[in-house]
């Protein structure tokens, strides 16, 4: 099966997205721009979900839901949001259909039941949840409130492609409520450096932390944090942001509350999230012209065993064998599936999970039986090698930290192979078009340096790293000083 993929050298995008489909992670839809994320992908998304949420649970944040439905006049309330988000709006304008008369069997808008207001679905849903804390907020006794949602949005969007860009998505967004400008920011940075820790310790990516340019921010929002990660065909992507609202939300809402010492202040409000997106992220990360390289860490199966057998009678000396190994590696708290369908071949599931990225697989064959041996076949190295039955346990509960760390590593030097100090914009567009990756390269501040830049080169400023140095320039394009370089690269 994996050989029937375009290699990434040949053509990366289409090479992506048949692996999306070809390893059962999710399909285009009866509606335009949205996706069906089928169980294997939906596998993968609950392994992210779940150590996020311990993540945020840790740091004392509670999940609640909040409406899919917008009134629009809330929406419209914080105007940098509702600007920001205007064009990519699906908006409800009526709640019931009715018979056609002139078209039997068909439906139409019933025009007796159009809103009062129009309905917008939610883009992300700071108007939505700020109007909610206007009524749970009096007091500085009532902050902080630290509340996530998992959640589905909708941005109608024109062009798409599975993961990276659909016009619903699944998300998490993070809002919370403080009573000084100190703590939000705290906040922001506290679950900016979650994402990166999340990124890295199990997607196995490696990111940069950083600050956007105010071109590059969230609408509302006076500071945005993000991790930017780098694909290997060079283009970053832009894994998680973080958002100090200031107190633009609470303006806007009215949403103020008692202070200690007896005066009346708007609240500081953060959001935070990270979407489906990430999917796209470890797929590009790691994955080869075989399949998908999935870390052990968010593999729905991190072993394979397939048995090798020619009559019923090996099968069942082999099952033996291969369902002790199962409770063994179980105990050990390693997922494992043993795959002994008899409607494929090996070589056919070889090539299945292969393609399905899972870390470690096992082949069992009678001449194994005999010698006590296992073939052993790791994913990421593409490797196999013969190891003793009674230490295969123990071997593989190694080996799942192993590739863990060297996916994180292999990844990390590319990522760090391609960051590119240039100091003339000739050379900014020469490293752009035959090397990619981030290109750091002092920028004068300005918006319409930044804007220009995007025009002539597609290049965007992917973040201002947090760890810069500081040192005095110029400009790349305009030769005008500047304080420290920055990163630009082509973004997804």
């Amino acid at each position: 099966m994996g050989k029937n993929l375009t290699s990434r050298e040949q053509d990366y995008s289409k090479w992506y997205n048949e692996l999306v489909v070809k390893a059962d992670l999710a399909e285009n839809s009866a509606v335009r721009g949205c996706m069906v994320i089928k169980p294997y992908g939906y596998a993968i998304w609950e392994k992210m979900q779940t150590e996020l949420d311990r993540m945020f649970k840790e740091t004392g944040h509670q999940n609640a839901y909040f409406p899919l439905f917008v009134p629009k006049s809330l929406f419209e309330a914080e105007e940098k949001n509702a600007e920001g988000f205007a064009k990519e709006c699906a908006v409800v304008t009526h709640y019931r259909l009715k018979n056609d008369e002139d078209n039997k069997g068909k439906l139409i808008v019933d025009p007796a039941a159009k809103l009062e207001e129009e309905l917008v679905v939610r883009p992300t849903s700071e108007a939505v949840i700020w109007n909610t804390y206007k009524n749970w907020i009096q007091s500085y006794r009532d902050l902080p409130i630290l509340v996530n949602q998992w959640a589905n949005v909708v941005r109608w969007e024109m062009r798409t492609r599975l993961f990276l860009r659909t016009s619903e998505f699944l998300w998490q967004e993070g809002h919370t409520a403080h009573a000084t400008k100190q703590e939000a920011l705290a906040e922001t940075k506290q679950m900016n450096d979650i994402y990166a820790e999340f990124a890295e310790n199990f997607m196995a990516t490696p990111v940069i932390k950083g600050a956007k340019t105010e071109n590059e921010r969230f609408a509302g929002a006076e500071e945005t944090y993000c991790i930017e990660a780098l694909m290997q065909d060079g283009k970053a992507l832009q894994a998680g942001t973080s958002h100090f609202l200031g107190q633009n939300f609470a303006k806007a809402f009215d949403v103020k509350f008692a202070t200690k010492e007896g005066g009346l202040e708007h609240v500081w409000a953060t959001s935070w999230g990270v979407s489906t997106r990430l999917m796209g992220a470890l797929i590009m990360t790691h994955s080869d012209d075989k399949g998908l390289v999935l870390p052990p860490k968010l593999a729905p199966i991190q072993v394979v065993i397939v048995p090798i057998y020619k009559t019923d009678e090996q099968l069942d000396q082999i099952s033996e064998v291969a369902n002790q190994l199962v409770k063994d590696l179980r105990t050990k708290g390693i997922s494992v599936k043993f795959d002994n369908r008899d409607t494929q071949k090996p070589g056919w599931k070889f090539a299945q999970y292969e393609l399905q990225g899972v870390p470690v697989r096992l082949a069992i064959g009678p001449k194994d039986l005999e010698k006590g041996t296992v073939e052993l076949a790791r994913r990421d190295t593409l490797t196999k090698e013969f190891v003793e039955m009674n230490g295969v346990v123990d071997k593989i509960s190694a080996l799942m930290e192993e590739i863990q760390e060297a996916l994180f590593t292999k990844a990390k030097n590319y990522r760090d192979e391609h960051i590119t100090e240039v100091n003339s914009f000739d050379e900014f567009k020469e490293v752009l078009k035959k090397k990619g990756g981030f290109i750091a390269a002092h920028w004068d501040g300005t918006s319409e340096t930044e804007n220009r830049i995007k025009e002539l080169t597609k290049a965007t400023i992917r973040c201002v790293p947090f760890d810069r140095q500081e040192e005095d320039g110029a400009c790349v394009l305009t030769g005008n000083p500047s304080k420290g370089r920055v990163l630009f690269a082509k973004a997804y």
